[in-house]
Formats: structure tokens, C-alpha cells, sequence
């Protein structure tokens, strides 16, 4: 098997729907499985998705375990060279998969690669290409000075070494995910990302973004009150400067 995707749906039956589709046009001559794990959905998701979609293989759980926990239970099946964890508020350029697939293929260093993911009204999403959140790059964001973080001086049309790859669209070797120990379980949303990408790196691989295009419904897999968003936001950035950097005595630059 060369390739396993992984969408995680909670009560977004048709994006997940339309998810599907761009999955399966650009997925021609890619021998692949797909993941659809349904965090106790209300909304009838799977039923309405298998009947769509009979080849996806569908993981009920009976509560909502949150991101990590739900692409945790996949990735333990998934029997793909490459496994990519794709948000169900996503659509994929046909070219995306075969792209991947090809770098990674001829780039053995590689531990993830992200793309070059784009708004509802077609703008690029900075957050496509991030540097980790060290205290003094975090400062920099809190401050207004975000260039660092989102890696400014990076150009769009080129394949670039980046940090951080994006959680909505997260490519990964398999053998690479493995090592470093799969998502932490301890970031219910938000802030994964950040953490497998830095592991990646100080595993000594290597993260890249790839200018493959992809929309991005951003938060329409979520249901979202500004301060709803902001605990779950910031208690995942707590979490990652707790784990990482509490305990030393520097700061990195």
C-alpha cells in the first residue's frame, strides 16, 4: 500500500462529502486507503458517507476523542507508505497526491511535507509554512511581528525546508510517524501539528512545503465561539511550551 489518508469528521457530513471527491479524482494510479473516523457524529455522518463512499473504511467512536486521539486510532491501522492526515474542510488540487508521493519517493530525509493552502476567497494561507513557536518567536507573533513565524521571506512557487507543517493537510512517512511516536494524545485540537512537526525535526528529518494547492473551509470542521476557541488554542500552546521548554534554562532562538 504506497498511500493511507486519514479525515477526522465531526458533524460535517458534506464537507467531508466534497473532501472525498477531490481525494478520489487526484488518487488515479495510487494504490491507497482512506480513513473516515466519525467522533461521534449527531448528524448521521456515517451512514450518509457510506452509502457515497463503501470503499472507505469508517471508525465509529462513541465520544468525541478530539484530533490526536481519533487519527491516532487510524494510523494504527493504516498500512500506507505515507500517511496523510487531511481535515474534512478541505479540497485537493488533482496533482496533490502524485506530488507528494513523488518528492517523498526521491527525498528520503523527508518526515512531512505540507502545501500551499488557500482561503475560501482564494488568498494563500500564511500558516502554510511555520516556524516552531520558540518563547522568542511566540514573542515576536504576540508582538506583531510575525514574518519569523510564518517564514515571510520564503517563496510560494518553490519547494522550501519549513518547521512546521500544517494539520489540515500533514503528509508523513510512515516509518518516520512511527519513530517519533504518532500525535500527542495530550492536544484534544490544536497545536498537534506544531508538536509532531518539531519531533520530526529532532528526529533529524526533514519538513517541506511544496507549492501544491489545496482550499481550506478554514474552521468549518469545528464549531467555534470566539472564547471556546481561544481556551482550546492557547491551552494547546501551553501544553507544547510546558513539554518542550519549561524545564530548560535558555531560550532558543
Amino acid at each position: 500500500m504506497k498511500l493511507s489518508i486519514v479525515i477526522v469528521n465531526y458533524n460535517v457530513k458534506q464537507y467531508v462529502e466534497n473532501c472525498l471527491r477531490s481525494v478520489y479524482a487526484a488518487s488515479r494510479g495510487i494504490d491507497m486507503e482512506v480513513f473516515v473516523v466519525d467522533n461521534a457524529s449527531s448528524d448521521g455522518s456515517v451512514a450518509y458517507l457510506r452509502e457515497r463512499f463503501p470503499e472507505v473504511k469508517y471508525i465509529e467512536n462513541s465520544r468525541n476523542l478530539g484530533f490526536s486521539k481519533a487519527n491516532n486510532i487510524a494510523i494504527r491501522q493504516a498500512t500506507g507508505e505515507y500517511v496523510l492526515l487531511l481535515n474534512p474542510d478541505t479540497v485537493i488540487s488533482e496533482d496533490v497526491l502524485s506530488g507528494c508521493i513523488a518528492f517523498a519517493d526521491t527525498h528520503p530525509k523527508t518526515g512531512a511535507i505540507g502545501v500551499c493552502m488557500h482561503n475560501e476567497d482564494g488568498t494563500i494561507a500564511p500558516e502554510s509554512r511555520r516556524s516552531v513557536p520558540t518563547p522568542w518567536i511566540a514573542l515576536c507573533k504576540y508582538l506583531g511581528r510575525s514574518r519569523r513565524y510564518y517564514m515571510a521571506w520564503l517563496p510560494w512557487d518553490q519547494p522550501c525546508r519549513i518547521e512546521v507543517v500544517s494539520g489540515a493537510f500533514c503528509f508523513l512517512r510512515h516509518t518516520a510517524l512511527t519513530e517519533v511516536g504518532l500525535l500527542d494524545e495530550d492536544y484534544f485540537m490544536y497545536g498537534e501539528d506544531i508538536d509532531l512537526s518539531y519531533q520530526l525535526l529532532r528526529h533529524g528529518y526533514e519538513n517541506w512545503y511544496l507549492p501544491l494547492n489545496i482550499t481550506h473551509f478554514k474552521g468549518r470542521s469545528t464549531i467555534k465561539t470566539s472564547f471556546r476557541y481561544a481556551y482550546v488554542f492557547y491551552k494547546a500552546m501551553l501544553i507544547f511550551f510546558v513539554k518542550h521548554y519549561l524545564s530548560f534554562l535558555h531560550i532558543y532562538r
